[in-house]
């Protein structure tokens, strides 16, 4: 152990660093609360980046100014002293809040140090965190990697990172590089598939939700029946599905908010919409009999909203009479009123007959895949060269705007960010143009893309 890399978490109080730290270690050894200041000594211990390579990870206080000699003061002189034994710097940020003026202060004595460091936005999960993430871009240490220490997600990505700036070697994953577009150099690996993949069945009352849930299970798990509102918690099961573990979380139906007048009723929305922005993949399952109300495309636009992949089960399908007319018209109507993400995955099926479960299944493996891909940067900047020969961006005021490089900031979802002048002005018909380029490239249908302008040039060009 005292051969291992010390690598030091380090921000201001209340970021995330013991949650953080907790997650690394597999333990539960660090206090976590919302009280800011909880951590006052350093908290050491060993963390497995995969395949046994280990590292000796420090907890510490968060970074804030005090008085000399006041309690505050020591916990920042022990934080200062784990930044010089260590040698690597995790700096956290809170990707929701944003950078702070604190966080601008202590990114310069953390680069004070020399040591190198991994800019970590912590809190990310859903959508309210991506303004905060692009923010940390201005502390200069590099791109920032999205996570949440809470939920684990991002973590696999931390851990190669840390091995890389350690210059750690880690178990290679097998790269899928057949039939790729621009496979000499792609980047593309796989997700874990020891983690259960979190699958939410949501949609509105009596669509057939724990019925689909039995069915999958092959065992009557969830209470079911005619009546609308039988389930009120969102009930998680784990099946294996071709070896791949997936948890299916069964939710409450939801209806407009308006008709929503019961607490018990309440908290079960409540609880439902949770789930979904804490979900991998969200299946929304439509009524065949009642397809596509209103609530239904306002459930998949939250979903979209919330950056989560979607699928659309068509329940009830053996009890459509004219299959091919309902079939053409629930494409279009997917197409026309959720465009934002096109390529959604349909699938129809008969819950209580057990009829399209495989289909079913093979699609949120896929579409979980796919929310989880990764470009490498050579091939974005090389697509985006492509993109603006064929169509360069408009010249808005007389002034051309120029894109100068992009990068892939995140997954889950795909995430990308372009350097550009005069980002304010790009229009919008533009960047749509960007996005389904970028989606035909490289093969991202039905999940949503995050394409982000900031100003200034690339900022990996030597200076």
């Amino acid at each position: 152990m005292s051969q291992a890399p010390v690598v030091a978490i380090v921000g201001r109080p209340n970021v995330g660093k013991s949650t953080l730290y907790n997650r690394l270690t597999g333990s539960r050894a660090a206090l976590v609360s919302d009280i800011p200041g909880l951590t006052r000594d350093r908290r050491e211990g060993v963390a497995d980046l995969g395949g046994g390579v280990e590292v000796r990870l420090v907890d510490t206080a968060g970074l804030e100014e005090a008085p000399s000699g006041s309690i505050a003061d020591r916990m920042r002189k022990q934080s200062e002293k784990a930044i010089v034994d260590a040698d690597l710097i995790l700096f956290v940020v809170d990707a929701r809040a944003g950078v702070t003026p604190a966080d601008t202060a202590f990114a310069r004595i953390t680069r004070g140090s020399g040591k190198p460091v991994v800019l970590v936005a912590n809190k990310a999960e859903g959508h309210k965190g991506t303004d905060g993430f692009y923010d940390a871009f201005s502390l200069g240490f590099g791109d920032p990697l999205a996570i949440s220490a809470e939920h684990g997600e991002g973590i696999g990505d931390l851990t190669a990172e840390i091995a890389s700036a350690l210059g750690l070697k880690l178990p290679t994953p097998k790269r899928r590089s057949k039939d790729a577009p621009y496979d000499d150099e792609e980047e593309d690996v796989a997700p874990e598939k020891t983690k259960p993949v979190r699958v939410a069945i949501v949609g509105r009352p009596n669509a057939g939700k724990s019925t689909l849930v039995n069915a999958l299970l092959g065992e009557d798990r969830m209470i079911t029946g005619p009546e609308p509102g039988l389930t009120r918690d969102s009930v998680p099961s784990d099946i294996i599905y071709k070896g791949r573990p997936i948890r299916l979380i069964d939710t409450a139906g939801l209806r407009r908010k308006v008709r929503i007048t019961e607490e018990a009723e309440k908290l079960s929305a409540s609880d439902a919409v949770r789930t979904i922005r804490f979900a991998e993949v969200v299946v929304l399952l439509i009524d065949a009999e009642h397809p596509f109300e209103k609530q239904d495309l306002t459930i998949g636009s939250m979903v979209i909203d919330e950056g989560r992949s979607l699928v659309v089960a068509i329940n009830k399908w053996d009890l459509v009479q004219d299959k091919a007319k309902a079939l053409k018209d629930l494409k279009e109507t997917i197409g026309n009123s959720l465009a934002q993400v096109p390529g959604i995955a349909l699938v129809t099926i008969s819950a209580r007959g057990e009829k399209g479960l495989d289909q079913l299944m093979a699609a949120i493996v896929k579409t979980y895949e796919t929310w989880n891909k990764r470009v490498s940067t050579p091939n974005l900047n090389r697509w985006l060269g492509e993109a603006l020969s064929r169509h360069s961006p408009p010249a808005v005021s007389g002034r051309r705007i120029k894109i100068r490089y992009v990068t892939q900031a995140s997954t889950r979802p795909p995430t990308f960010v372009a350097f550009c002048q005069r980002a304010e002005a790009m229009p919008n018909s533009y960047l749509k143009y960007l996005v389904n380029s970028l989606r035909e490239a490289f093969n991202l249908p039905g999940v949503p893309i995050r394409f982000n302008l900031r100003k200034g040039d690339n900022p990996f060009d030597k200076k």
